[in-house]
């Protein structure tokens, strides 16, 4: 009888993503698809570490089992979580739960930690297939109930730079606190110039400042338009341990109450910061602008500027309204500038209509906390003229910098933002056919197309959801030395320029600025090499395969373009650390916020439908949880990925996004960072729906929507100031930071995706989310 020959089984190398059911998942290097681990498989591994890993089988749905066959590097990232002491055993309970295993801390090496403190443990031994991982306490962070715990909790678990260098704080140190007479020398003095920042009543640092005059611009009127931006770049030389800490910082982190700044409080809320009454050194961009909003004429200079008012946007947005009210007599010197800033600015947004940048409406909240940190209330946030002003003021400040560079044939960064791939316009086409909407789109679309599908839709009841399928449609914007443009936006060509006080793209584009200007080559500086954060996004970018238009331009890349590469990938990763990190502490926040109401019943509306059942969004406070289909009655309910809804097979009755609901809060894990609802009983036959076996009642039928689970995209601009006061992720950050939202299911508490359950209701093999 004849042997069957011995199949040689392919090796998988990869990273362990934890789960918090006790399975994993090998993220593989490859870019295939992940390969599930079994609990048995994960008691020898820990989350993040690095393995070698081989399929072992396939499940009915072709997804691949695997086991680890040898672990290659295990992750250096600190364990935080809290100490307890059990029947005389010293151990910590991970607070992410994704690590699975609590570490047993040696008597001798728990430091000065009490049970029940949260503390930062460092492993001396890994976990074994019959033994615990063991660690000693490197850190104590306080009480779980401390102000600001949740802060510091987010800081270490996400790995966010949180303390300077000794260099860096000598640095600063050693720089001046006013502007002296030698920072003065080869600069335009515009100390005369009224120029005025416009900000949030919260904001400690101001990165721009503006002025604008009517003027004539050929045969017609226009403006003169002056956009001041804090001259980081004279203070953070290149290579400096400030430019490292800077570097490596990447951008400053916002959470309700507190700030992690990209550079030292010195330069961030001082020496660069544009405050009012004191002289201050700054880049500018000089620009005149015609009736239509179109740039006819701009230049970039370093100058010398005196921020004559510190206005707010709630000033602002007054005395626009009505420039006889008390606003206005309070600053009646500064009315007429207002005036003309607001006229340039209706001429920037006629230019942005006509152009076709997509413009989509999203609700924006902000998060009001006591003195001890803890939610007071989550309130919507409006936006006024006074926003958008100095949004279309970033922006057009931004995309002549731009040019500016790709003119000069510079190396730089820019900010870019590709169209939609071919797979997701077909799902946003069909999900449209599905609604029956009238207009739709072609395999190659532009923003113009976009923003038309978003104005024939926007009287319709159902516009909210249809406007969250087409941003989720898009790509996420990114930083990249390869001009492709800006989607959204509809740019050629865009960057950031206006916030170099928060964002190092921002410095490291008015660094080559002043290169070009002085008719030099701007080279990086020696950079810290980027790390995993950067890794995992170059590997998604790989995988998700570049465009042509990005292939093109990289053409075949010299060491110098690879170094830009490099730092566009680490402040983009940077940026989604930042975000993620930021969304973590909001949902603590949430959770204990909705830990105080357990039991209590609110309206609300299902914001993503999925195959595990409904996310809900509180009406009255903005929260959203998950009601799992566990929840939805006894019958079995298919998911329909196209219409992304749930419908129950003996009723018919159908959930979808604006499906409204009545919910009672009815767990909240802390921990876990989620929180879960279950539906109450209404009136049925009032509300006209049908009731179900198990004598639970569901909401009726509504529209249909949809809501895919992606990362924000940039599309209008936002520059950050409302996440001081706790908002949620911008909308991928468009380079002001003053805009519009996106409503991103997971800046939600209770965000965190469950075991999914196959459409019938029956339990799957867990997914990786």
């Amino acid at each position: 009888m004849k042997e069957k020959p011995t199949v040689s089984l392919p090796e998988i190398e990869g990273v362990v993503l934890g789960h918090r059911d006790g399975h994993g998942f090998v993220v593989r290097d490859d870019g295939q698809p992940d390969l599930y681990l079994p609990p048995n498989e994960m008691r020898a591994v820990l989350h993040k570490d690095r393995v070698k890993a081989r399929i072992v089988r396939h499940d009915r749905r072709g997804r691949p089992e695997g086991r680890v066959i040898e672990i290659l590097e295990r992750s250096s990232a600190p364990i935080i979580g809290r100490l307890l002491h059990e029947n005389g055993v010293w151990l910590v309970a991970p607070e992410d739960k994704r690590y699975g295993q609590d570490v047993l801390i040696p008597k001798g090496a728990t430091g000065a930690a009490q049970p029940g403190q949260v503390v930062v443990v460092e492993l001396t031994e890994p976990p074994a297939l019959y033994g615990q991982p063991v660690g000693r306490v490197k850190e104590v962070l306080g009480d779980i109930d401390d102000p600001g715990m949740e802060i510091e909790i987010a800081v270490r678990k996400y790995g966010v730079p949180h303390q300077f260098s000794e260099g860096a704080l000598a640095e600063a140190r050693a720089l001046p606190d006013k502007v002296r007479a030698v920072d003065r020398r080869g600069r335009v003095d515009l100390t005369d110039v009224p120029l005025v920042t416009i900000d949030g009543e919260d904001a400690r640092d101001f990165d721009d400042a503006l002025y604008c005059e009517p003027t004539r611009v050929g045969a017609g009127k226009g403006w003169r338009l002056l956009v001041a931006i804090a001259d980081v770049s004279h203070y953070v030389r290149n290579g400096s341990p400030l430019d490292i800490d800077a570097y490596d910082r990447a951008t400053s982190v916002y959470f309700p109450r507190r700030v992690i700044p990209m550079l030292p409080e010195k330069l961030s809320n001082g020496l660069c910061s544009l405050n009012p009454g004191v002289d201050r050194l700054c880049m500018v961009c000089d620009m005149l602008i015609d009736a239509k909003g179109l740039v006819q004429a701009y230049q970039f200079y370093p100058a010398v500027m005196h921020s004559y008012q510190r206005f707010t946007y709630t000033e602002v947005a007054a005395i626009l309204q009505n420039t006889r009210g008390a606003e206005a007599q309070r600053h009646a010197a500064m009315v007429p500038h207002l005036l003309n800033l607001h006229d340039v600015y209706r001429a920037l947004l006629a230019a942005r209509e006509a152009r076709g940048a997509v413009d989509l409406e999203t609700v924006e909240t902000r998060i009001v906390c006591d003195e001890s940190g803890r939610i007071e209330r989550i309130e919507p946030r409006t936006r006024n003229d006074a926003h958008r002003l100095i949004e279309e003021a970033m922006l057009v400040a931004n995309v002549c910098a731009a040019e500016f560079i790709a003119t000069h044939h510079h190396p730089g960064l820019y900010r870019v933002h590709e169209r939609p791939s071919p797979e997701k316009i077909e799902i946003l086409r069909e999900y449209l056919k599905a609604l029956g909407v009238p207009v739709t789109i072609g395999d190659m679309p532009g923003p113009r197309d976009f923003q038309a599908l978003s104005k024939a839709t926007a009287d319709r009841p159902d516009a909210p959801q249809i406007h969250q399928m087409l941003l989720r449609s898009m790509q996420q914007a990114m930083y990249s030395p390869h001009n492709v443009g800006h989607f959204g936006l509809a740019f050629d060509a865009y960057t950031h320029f206006t916030s170099p006080i928060r964002r190092y793209p921002d410095l490291l584009v008015h660094r080559v600025i002043k290169a070009i200007l002085k008719g030099e080559r701007y080279h990086l500086p020696v950079l810290p090499i980027p790390g995993e954060a950067q890794a995992k996004l170059a590997k998604r970018m790989e995988e998700r395969g570049a465009s042509e238009a990005m292939k093109r331009s990289r053409g075949r890349p010299s060491n110098e373009v690879l170094g830009w590469e490099a730092a566009g990938l680490h402040c983009s990763a940077n940026e989604r650390r930042a975000d993620e990190a930021s969304r973590d502490v909001e949902a603590w926040l949430k959770c204990k916020y909705m830990r105080e109401r357990l039991g209590e019943e609110f309206a609300g509306t299902v914001t993503a439908v999925t195959s595990f059942g409904l996310f809900v969004t509180l009406d009255s406070l903005y929260v959203e949880g998950l009601v799992h289909i566990t929840e939805l009655g006894g019958e079995y309910f298919r998911y329909d990925e196209r219409r992304q809804e749930l419908r129950g097979e003996r009723t018919g009755v159908r959930y979808t996004l604006g499906t409204k609901v009545a919910v009672q809060v009815s767990r909240v894990d802390l921990d876990g960072r989620r929180i879960d609802f279950r539906l109450v009983r209404e009136d049925a036959a009032a509300e006209g729906r049908p009731e179900r076996g198990g004598g639970r009642t569901v909401g009726r039928p509504m529209r249909e929507s949809t809501r895919e689970s992606s990362d924000p995209v940039e599309v209008l601009p936002s520059r950050g100031r409302a996440s001081k006061a706790g908002q949620q992720t911008a909308l991928a950050g468009t380079g002001t930071g003053k805009g519009k939202r996106s409503a991103a299911r997971a800046a939600g508490a209770g965000s965190a995706a469950q075991s999914p359950v196959t459409g019938r209701g029956r339990r799957a093999r867990p997914s990786r989310s």
